[in-house]
C-alpha cells in the first residue's frame, strides 16, 4: 500500500480549475466563494488527480534517461530494445505496456477539498476479474483505490480505477 502527503493550495486549485477550462469563479475568488454553499474556495472535480505529481513512484511520470511507458513512442529519446522470438521474427522486450488501458475512473466526494488542506493519500488494490474479449482474447481487469484524508483523519475523496489488460497486443503496422 503506497502513501504519500498531498499540500493543497489555492494557486494549484486555480491552476487546475484554468487548465481544464472551468473558469467558475468559486475555485479562485475567495470573496465570491465566501457567499456560496460551501463558504470558500473549493477544488473542482478531479483536482485529486494532480496529487500524482507529489507520489514518488508515479509510473507515468517520466525519468531522465530511462526508458517511460507514457504515451510517446521514445518520449526519453531511448530506442525500446529488441529481442529474437523464438519463431525468428524481432519483438520488443519488456512488459504488456503495448496491452494495458486505462478502463474507469470513479470519484465519490465526502468532503470539499479546500486551500490549506494536507491530504494524506493511501493507494491500495481493489477487485480484479477476467471477461473473454472478442478480438484480443482473455481481459483482465484490476482496480486501484486510492483514498485522501485530510489532516484529521476525515475521508475526503475515494478514487476508483479500473485498467484492463488485453489478450494480446495491438497491432503496431
Amino acid at each position: 500500500m503506497a502513501e504519500f502527503k498531498f499540500p493543497v493550495d489555492a494557486s494549484q486549485i486555480m491552476l487546475f480549475a484554468r487548465s481544464v477550462g472551468d473558469n467558475n469563479p468559486i475555485y479562485h475568488d475567495a470573496e465570491y466563494a465566501k457567499g456560496m454553499e460551501p463558504g470558500g474556495v473549493v477544488a473542482p472535480p478531479t483536482f485529486v488527480q494532480a496529487s500524482s505529481q507529489y507520489d514518488p513512484k508515479f509510473p507515468l511520470r517520466p525519468v531522465i534517461g530511462e526508458p517511460w511507458f507514457g504515451s510517446g513512442k521514445e518520449a526519453t529519446g531511448l530506442k525500446p530494445k529488441e529481442k529474437k522470438a523464438s519463431d525468428g521474427d524481432k519483438k520488443s522486450s519488456g512488459d504488456n505496456s503495448a496491452r494495458m488501458l486505462h478502463a474507469e475512473q470513479q470519484y465519490v466526494y465526502h468532503k470539499p477539498i479546500r486551500p490549506g488542506d494536507d491530504l494524506t493519500v493511501t493507494t491500495k488494490r481493489g477487485n480484479s476479474w477476467e471477461k473473454e474479449g472478442r478480438r484480443g482474447g482473455t481481459m483482465s481487469f484490476s482496480e486501484v483505490i486510492t483514498e485522501y484524508r485530510d489532516s484529521s483523519g476525515d475521508l475526503v475523496v475515494t478514487a476508483t480505477s479500473v485498467g484492463v489488460t488485453t489478450g494480446k497486443a495491438v497491432s503496431q503496422d
